[in-house]
């Protein structure tokens, strides 16, 4: 028998414990050491009735996702739960399963095997398989819809979210929440089956035909260009349309369909790297951390006011600091709008609203910021105005506090240079909104304390966010790409499309938008001061694009103007502007740039191609650690198609060679690091 499950009794029940810690996945061994524990108790004449429950903080959360890549790459034959549960639906003695923390995928597939189900009234059950690109492999499209209903059991295959104990409960998927202690519940419940266990589900309820229709458009729309959703109501739909066994087959084929497609690959691969992005060289679980009990804020504007509610969102208090009573008043009004808009959805009670309100402190002054942890400037991209900043709080602040710039641009060993303490400084580079976006880039300086880069990383953590650790250049990671990224969007335009042309052709890749929308988005003038602050680095000679500053020369910054590279109404909607067109096509003939046809497919490459060549550039200077911080970067960052992998992961499926063809195509310098791995036939990711 398998050392991941232990085997007991209780009188006349016997007990089978997985104990396959942290979360007790579906590891080798784990389903056949519950076969055998199951077949073990069947032929004990003592036991009459047989209770599975989880160890430790759950039941089972899962497959071991590790297991899937193995399969695909053939160093597995993976294993097949289907006989197990056959085996628990069999068994002569009722085989109850106890529920506490989660069961999900195959957990929940597991647990749809036993003759009934109970759970602590905490427990969550659910099919969350299309996060990573999958469907229910081992029955559960087919056992769920006969124990929740056809529409519950769409919904849940469809989309992934777990639902609670209580609703479980009513849905038929449980019998039982178990007040007190779980198996003790469970073991008084097994003892009352005194009958034979009931039979097999294999009736599905009455449903209406029209809700996988309603359901395959709301997944077109929530789940844009995912398979995997998809899969997931077809294989629903078979159970209502074929016998068990015939439903399972089908469920096989589109589970096969989906593991072996690009999207679940790319989608396990961001799955894996939100993980991987955590361990830092040099950095572990025995280096030092600062307590973050106290924050203070430097800005009340967008980027502050969201990195404030990020705060106290942690429970952590903050002081947040303004120039002039009308730009505190204005940044403390939005923050009690946000807040006032989820009580309104509500995400969460007024009570709620109001402890985290209560934990602001809006002022005028440096009064109170020697008590912060942790001190975080986020004024607008000004070098001098942030080293002003800097030099100040060096004076204030308490030894060992952390003094981060929410900079996405600026050097940060430049603005340590203003204070007596570069081991304290950092960059948290949060994007907008700051209070919605996971991504927090975490900038170490020259001279950053390895003890300050442990507790950002921790601190990420606190927030809900994902830290990535990125080295000090000018745009660090992702801002540096996004800008070879748009020059080229602009380029597209001067030499052609139309800019709905160019974001069209994004968005129905992937993109959560296109560049120049993106632009009109952010408020173009942004780019336009940035520029300004670093003309003095442009190369004589290099082309650079000259729409963007040209808007803005005319006062179009995008939404916030009601003009950028689109029109906008009261309500910001987006429409083409005629005027745009003339505008180009001006700047193109004072220029003396060609304008031609430019494809769909020219677009692709030269936006998305930019990305992975300079992250190339990026990870062969060590500003990156890893491939995979890339991607995960804009995944979380820059709304890259999770399904896509990223834009380094993108780039190793189309095959560096063809990659580094295309580049040289057009004219750009390749990186080395694509050079050398394109001739070895390597890839980013490996």
């Amino acid at each position: 028998m398998s050392e991941l499950i232990l085997t007991s009794k209780d009188a006349n029940v016997g007990i089978i414990t997985v104990d396959n810690p942290p979360v007790n996945a579906l590891s080798p061994g784990v389903p056949d050491g519950i076969a055998a524990a199951l077949a073990a108790h069947i032929a004990d004449p003592e036991v009459s009735a047989i209770v599975l429950i989880g160890g430790g903080r759950t039941f089972i959360a899962g497959a071991d996702i590790k297991e899937f890549g193995k399969v695909v790459a053939g160093q597995s034959k993976g294993h097949n739960l289907l006989p197990l549960m056959l085996a628990m639906e069999d068994s002569p003695k009722p085989v109850i399963v106890a529920i506490h923390g989660t069961a999900l995928g195959g957990g929940l597939e597991v647990a749809m095997g036993g003759h009934y189900r109970v759970a602590s009234a905490t427990a969550q059950v659910g099919q969350p398989e299309v996060k990573i690109g999958l469907i229910p492999g081992a029955a559960g499209t087919q056992r769920l819809p006969r124990l929740a209903g056809v529409e519950l059991a769409a919904q849940m295959c469809a989309f992934g979210e777990p639902i609670r104990a209580q609703q479980a409960l009513e849905a038929g998927i449980l019998d039982a929440i178990i007040d007190g202690d779980l198996l003790t519940g469970a073991v008084s419940f097994a003892r009352a089956q005194t009958e034979r266990p009931k039979p097999r589900e294999r009736a599905i309820r009455p449903f209406d035909p029209a809700i996988f229709d309603t359901l395959r458009a709301q997944a077109k729309k929530t789940h844009r260009n995912q398979t995997a959703p998809q899969a997931a109501i077809n294989a629903v739909e078979a159970a209502t349309q074929l016998p068990f066994p015939e439903g399972c087959t089908r469920e096989r084929e589109l589970f096969n369909e989906c593991l072996y497609g690009p999207q679940s690959k790319a989608l396990i691969h961001a799955f894996f790297g939100e993980r991987e992005v955590a361990k830092i060289p040099g950095i572990g679980k025995d280096t030092p951390t600062r307590a973050i009990k106290q924050a203070a804020v430097i800005g009340a504007g967008t980027m502050g006011g969201g990195i404030t509610m990020n705060f106290v969102n942690a429970g952590i208090p903050v002081r947040l600091r303004e120039t002039t009573q009308e730009a505190l008043d204005k940044g403390m009004a939005t923050i009690k709008k946000n807040y006032a808009n989820s009580v309104a959805k509500g995400r969460f009670s007024q009570a709620v609203m109001d402890q985290r309100m209560a934990l602001i402190t809006p002022q005028l002054t440096y009064d109170g910021f020697e008590e912060a942890d942790i001190i975080t400037e986020a004024v607008f991209e000004g070098m001098a105005l942030k080293k002003e900043i800097f030099a100040a709080i060096d004076g204030i602040a308490k030894p060992g506090a952390i003094l981060a710039s929410n900079t996405s641009t600026l050097s940060i060993d430049e603005i340590a240079s203003a204070t007596t303490r570069p081991q304290d400084v950092i960059g948290t580079h949060y994007f907008s909104p700051a209070n919605v976006m996971r991504l927090l880039e975490i900038v170490r300086g020259a001279a950053t304390g390895l003890d300050v880069i442990a507790t950002c990383m921790n601190l990420a953590k606190t927030l809900k966010k994902v830290g990535v650790l990125v080295g000090n250049c000018r745009g660090f990671v992702g801002n540096r790409m996004i800008h070879c990224y748009l020059r080229e969007a602009q380029f597209l335009v001067e030499e052609g499309a139309a800019p709905e042309q160019v974001d069209g052709a994004l968005y129905e890749w992937g993109m959560a938008m296109g560049p120049l929308s993106m632009g009109d988005l952010a408020g173009l003038d942004v780019g336009w001061r940035i520029r300004k602050e670093f003309k003095h680095l442009e190369v004589p000679g290099e082309r650079v694009p000259l729409i963007s500053d040209e808007l803005c020369e005319r006062g179009r910054y995008g939404q916030k103007t009601g003009a950028g590279y689109y029109k906008y109404d009261e309500n910001r909607k987006q429409t083409p502007d005629p005027e745009v067109t003339a505008i180009i096509e001006e700047l193109a003939a004072r220029e003396g740039i060609e304008r031609r046809e430019i494809s769909k497919e020219e677009i692709l490459d030269r936006t998305l191609l930019s990305l992975a060549n300079e992250g190339a550039k990026i990870l062969e200077e060590g500003i990156a650690l890893r491939s995979v911080d890339i991607d995960v970067i804009y995944l979380t960052g820059y709304g890259f198609p999770a399904y896509r992998g990223g834009p380094m992961f993108y780039a190793d499926t189309l095959g560096l060679a063809n990659v580094l063809a295309k580049v040289q195509a057009f004219g750009w310098e390749p990186a080395p690091l694509l050079v050398k791995l394109a001739a070895e036939g390597k890839t980013f990711s490996a």
